[in-house]
């Protein structure tokens, strides 16, 4: 059974950095899309950034040019190193898995077939 396993959640001040870590096992597709997608309270969950098992990424427009989603195929784990983090950038941080190939990875969460539990990320002004 797939399992991801998310890590490197915490606090920050504005202006701070973290790196999240998934861990990832249980699948046997080695051509795939993961993504990273986060949910603010009181708001739907929206894609954060996505990648394909050939490195082609894809972020959100909130996001371009802090946050750098990659990819490790040996090991099976995906990051999001978040630099410049606003208080905007607070919610919880769910990877997802989609063990199927796409050139250009969706953007949709329900594209996505394995989830992890998540991670809170809390960034204070």
């Amino acid at each position: 059974e797939a399992q991801l396993v998310e890590s490197g959640g915490g606090s920050v001040q504005s202006g701070g950095s973290l790196r999240l870590s998934c861990a990832a096992s249980g699948y046997t597709s080695s051509r795939l899309c993961m993504g990273w997608f986060r949910q603010a309270p009181g708001k739907e969950r929206e894609g954060v950034a996505t990648i394909n098992t050939g490195h082609r990424t894809n972020y959100a427009d909130p996001v371009k040019g802090r946050f750098t989603i990659s990819l490790d195929n040996a090991e099976n784990r995906l990051y999001l190193q978040m630099n410049s983090l606003t208080p905007e950038d607070t919610g919880m941080y769910f990877c997802a898995a989609r063990p199927r190939w796409s050139y250009t990875c969706p953007k949709g969460d329900n594209e996505y077939d394995y989830w992890g539990q998540g991670t809170q990320v809390s960034v204070s002004s």
